[in-house]
């Protein structure tokens, strides 16, 4: 009778460890979507490195360097995400279609290499959107393990997540080269190094 009794309160107690363990590590999470949340939102990672991305985009479109319509269409696609006021998808990725639109143009980079200053601008567009994919990445990982610990059945059989929001990815087409053969496109932009190297079928 006694031993019974020793094995429940041990089972119980490994129980209550498990579950506040579990509930800690998914506090956790939350804080890590959160902190990531904050860079998205308060102007800290992804949301500086929009900004510095449709920021360039805005000066290149202004130097000179590109003809009319080129200009055009990368100035009126800088403001439209500049003026969302906080990260916009849709228009986040307008820029990066409108980017990659001029910069695919036949002998675009090799035209804007021979003007004064046309390397510099390239580099530090290229620049700005590396920084958005990792930014991105990082808050989408963070999102990714919260979501796949709020699906645990403890989680949602004792709601451990309680009231917080369940957290959404952030996805954008920020991808500055096209698609190749395959059908994939280049993960990280490819801009000042010559052509986008191929990727194996």
């Amino acid at each position: 009778m006694l031993t019974g009794v020793i094995v429940i309160i041990v089972a119980a107690i490994l129980v209550g460890v498990y579950v506040s363990w579990r509930a800690g590590r998914l506090d956790r999470l939350h804080a890590r979507v959160e902190a990531a949340r904050a860079a998205l939102d308060a102007g800290a990672a992804l949301d500086a490195a929009l900004v510095r991305r449709s920021s360039i985009s805005l000066e290149l479109a202004a130097s000179g360097l590109l003809d009319p319509a080129t200009s055009l269409l990368i100035a009126g696609a800088a403001h439209d995400a500049r003026a969302a006021g906080e990260p916009d998808e849709r228009a986040e990725s307008d820029l990066t279609r409108a980017l990659r639109a001029a910069l695919g143009q036949p002998g675009f980079r090799a035209d804007l290499a021979a003007r004064s200053g046309g390397d510099e601008a390239l580099a530090e567009l290229e620049a700005a959107a590396h920084q958005v994919f990792l930014a991105r990445k990082f808050y989408n990982d963070a999102v990714a393990a919260t979501r796949a610990s709020r699906r645990r059945w403890l989680v949602r059989l004792l709601r451990l997540a309680g009231g917080a929001p369940w957290p959404e990815f952030f996805e954008i087409d920020e991808s500055l080269v096209d698609e190749d053969s395959t059908g994939r496109g280049a993960d990280m932009p490819h801009l000042t190094a010559g052509d986008p190297p191929a990727q194996a079928s």
